[in-house]
């Protein structure tokens, strides 16, 4: 498994965390992230080779296809047979699905090639001709698949509730982007995002994890130090010391930066309002306030001063926190929004490249948020769906529901095009799903992706900051001055290759393909606007 994922498709890595760089959730300060940093700032040209992540893999298919063409070899009966062609036609649309995702037209193979095949030499298969054979491949996959390979919910297997969720989050992609974008049909998609989502809530065996501690069990999940026979995770990594092992503390802890000022500001006050409009929400002039009456989850997401002995976090008390870049000692980070979700003071010692923290790819919550969104999308979600669905996700944290005849209509969305009830789910996918790698897509699949025009901001740095936080002047923090309040806020690039983002509509809801595989094959032809 490749740490660096293709597309950034839990599929084929684990490092989800880096993957929310390339959206308005977070920020870093890190040069190791300078792939994600320039796509994020629309700053990024024609690769000459394959990157680290992105027009590749295609030795992947080839294994799916030489697997298929030879599964009827094998002397079993046709149910056992069957369940193993599900789970490499699962592998392949998933695959594709995420090709799809980045690239738009891409070459569809479904059998071996020879060194003298035509295929090589062919051009890219039409996008919706493409998501027809996926939407065919996960299916098989959904009727195939075993409900369980007995194995207790050992990591490595992937049965039919793995399949109906990716199947899911496959079509929601597609059937959103043809909406936003243009498409054939896109309610066929969104119907059948909204049939695998339902199918897997109302008869698979899994369910939210909770131990009824609201105040901590959002952010436990992500930090368990194993998921077998946990009942909400669908598919796992393990990991083992010369096995497998990952940099899973210190890329999280250290190396990923911070969340945004955008996205604590996304989180609801606990009266089920925007920060805009309730009047629980105690503004940010003092630090802790921004946590006061607001969303659970972000307590659970980001690191609040008070809870540092709870977590024992960087398993140090002698420091205050937030620290920023410049300060000496503890942890500092660019926003100053420390990122806690994925912090365990047990393994955070653990040295680069031999961590053993479980991997969390596929969990049940999604599923949820899915099914929401698919059916109003659609127009037809009832108080009903959002009680089966986003409520679940608030009763876990103590959350208040969401009222589908009361919905908030805060005026920082409302030029978005789309109703107040499809503004909040939204904002509940990106308050659940944070730093776990959607966020850039779903920007992109609801043509959202001028939002990345705008400045990563992090905490208040005004003279009361600094003279809590940095009375030495030691910090390299520079500042952005907002343009309505007249407050500043840090700007983590600014003064950098990354200051002044753009996002081309024409160009940058799709990522260019690199020279080399061009030159071997000119008939792939180069997306618009590259």
């Amino acid at each position: 498994m490749n740490f660096w994922r293709s597309s950034c498709n839990p599929a084929y890595n684990t490092s989800s965390w880096w993957c929310d760089l390339l959206s308005d959730n977070q920020a870093t300060d890190n040069l190791g992230a300078a792939d994600f940093l320039l796509k994020r700032a629309g700053k990024h040209s024609v690769p000459s080779e394959i990157e680290s992540f992105g027009y590749g893999g295609w030795n992947f298919v080839r294994a799916c296809n030489v697997g298929l063409a030879n599964y009827d070899k094998v002397k079993t009966d046709g149910t056992t047979r069957n369940k193993y062609i599900a789970e490499a036609r699962l592998f392949r649309g998933w695959f594709y699905s995420d090709k799809v995702k980045f690239y738009g037209d891409v070459p569809w193979l479904d059998h071996e090639l020879n060194i003298d095949s035509e295929e090589l030499y062919a051009g890219r298969t039409p996008r919706e001709k493409v998501m027809a054979n996926v939407l065919a491949d996960l299916d098989f996959a959904c009727q195939n698949l075993p409900s369980s390979w007995g194995d207790g919910n050992a990591p490595g297997r992937l049965n039919k509730w793995a399949a109906l969720l990716v199947k899911s989050r496959c079509c929601l992609f597609e059937g959103t982007w043809r909406k936003y974008h243009g498409g054939t049909n896109p309610e066929m998609w969104l119907q059948e995002a909204a049939k695998a989502a339902k199918e897997l809530i109302d008869d698979g065996p899994y369910k939210l994890y909770s131990t009824g501690d609201p105040l901590h069990d959002y952010k436990n999940l992500q930090t368990l130090p194993d998921y077998t026979g946990n009942k909400e995770v669908i598919f796992w990594v393990k990991f083992t010391i010369g096995v497998l092992t990952n940099n899973q503390m210190a890329t999280t802890t250290k190396n990923a930066g911070g969340a945004t000022k955008s996205l604590v500001e996304d989180f609801l006050c606990s009266d089920g309002l925007p920060i805009t409009l309730s009047p629980l929400y105690k503004g940010d002039a003092i630090y802790e306030n921004i946590f006061e009456n607001r969303d659970p989850r972000l307590r659970q997401t980001v690191l609040h001063p008070a809870d540092m002995k709870y977590y024992n976090y960087v398993k140090s008390t002698a420091y205050e926190y937030p620290r920023l870049p410049g300060l000496t000692g503890g942890n500092p980070i660019p926003t100053g929004y420390h990122i806690i979700k994925y912090f365990n003071a047990n393994t955070y010692e653990e040295a680069w490249g031999s961590g053993v923290a479980p991997s969390l790819v596929l969990r049940f919550g999604e599923a949820l948020l899915n099914y929401a969104e698919a059916k109003a999308e659609l127009g037809t979600i009832t108080q009903d769906d959002l009680d089966l669905s986003i409520n679940k996700l608030r009763d876990r944290v103590g959350m208040i529901h969401m009222d589908k005849s009361n919905i908030p209509v805060d005026p920082r969305y409302t030029n978005e095009g789309v109703s107040p009830l499809i503004v909040e789910i939204r904002r509940e996918r990106r308050i659940e799903l944070c730093f776990e790698g959607f966020r850039y897509d779903d920007l992109r699949r609801w043509k959202q992706g001028k939002k990345l025009e705008k400045p990563s901001l992090g905490m208040r740095w005004d003279a009361a900051a600094k003279a809590k936080y940095d009375p030495k002047g030691q910090t390299t923090a520079k500042t952005f001055l907002d343009p309505v309040s007249g407050i500043p806020y840090i700007d983590i690039y600014k003064g950098t290759t990354w200051e002044n983002p753009v996002f081309n509509e024409s160009k940058h809801y799709l990522w260019p393909i690199q020279l080399s595989a061009i030159s071997q094959n000119p008939n792939i032809g180069q997306n618009p606007g590259w």
